[in-house]
């Protein structure tokens, strides 16, 4: 591959396989991610999202196949090397990672949840990680909770504290999983306000998410996923509102049904 292509496509996903025991999670999946892409992934619970979104960065090891980000490529299966220690810390740190629930040290405040990847992983010196981690939080709309611990913020807060930790390791790409399924209602629009800045700022994100209508809007493109299968991939538009496949259209009639859609129209 040309370094002109690897630039291009900032994630590459080839012959992707991963098994837990029997139960084969993964079935040959093939994904390609532009540079300042954003790609949501959707499908029902058990599609093999969120296991594909580990793959990325190594949290689940792969059986088979390869992943690719920016320049760095792993291959899996049999015969294959598995990276060191080292290798992997390396490589995570430029794949920023946002779960479902938020995992901030609680005896931490703020600022230093967000200065802790810095210091320690990048070796960064104290002065230089406190000016970024206050940037990143104030690019997450809370600089003026520096100072409070993770006990007397929201869950949206906790969340959006969880964007600027990731964003401090500044990282090539953002993965999130499901990053705004434990939150109350009210409070997941503060949370996709800030993806959505990620997304016109040009991060190259992957996005495993409920939330069809945000994925309509932000994503450019939208996988639908079913038993560790791709069955469909286009324009975010042209999938969520005319997809091609029966499967997709079962699982998205949900969302129309229940209002979670504005009615389809003709993309722009």
């Amino acid at each position: 591959m040309s370094d002109q292509s690897k630039d291009i496509c900032k994630i590459e996903i080839r012959g992707l396989r991963k098994s837990f025991g029997s139960n084969e999670v993964l079935k040959n999946i093939n994904l390609g991610v532009a540079k300042g892409g954003v790609v949501a992934l959707i499908g029902p619970s058990g599609s093999g999202k969120s296991t594909l979104l580990r793959c990325i960065n190594l949290l689940v090891v792969p059986n088979g196949g390869s992943v690719r980000v920016g320049e760095t490529r792993f291959a899996f299966g049999e015969g294959a090397k598995l990276p060191d220690v080292k290798t992997l810390a390396r490589f995570r740190a430029t794949t920023g990672m946002v779960f479902q629930h938020f995992n901030l040290f609680p005896h931490m405040t703020t600022l230093q949840n967000v200065m802790e990847g810095p210091v320690t992983v990048r070796r960064m010196p104290k002065a230089d990680a406190e000016k970024l981690a206050r940037a990143q939080l104030a690019k997450v709309g809370l600089l003026e909770k520096a100072d409070q611990y993770p006990a007397t913020l929201s869950g949206g807060q906790k969340q959006r504290v969880a964007i600027a930790r990731a964003l401090a390791m500044e990282p090539d790409v953002m993965l999130f999983d499901e990053a705004t399924s434990a939150l109350d209602p009210e409070l997941v629009g503060e949370v996709l306000g800030v993806m959505q800045q990620l997304a016109s700022e040009g991060m190259t994100m992957v996005i495993v998410t409920h939330e069809i209508a945000f994925a309509r809007e932000v994503a450019g493109r939208v996988v639908f996923m079913r038993d560790g299968v791709v069955v469909e991939d286009g324009p975010a538009r042209q999938v969520i509102d005319s997809p091609r496949e029966a499967a997709t259209r079962a699982f998205l009639s949900h969302f129309h049904r229940t209002g979670a859609l504005p009615p389809a129209t003709t993309a722009s």
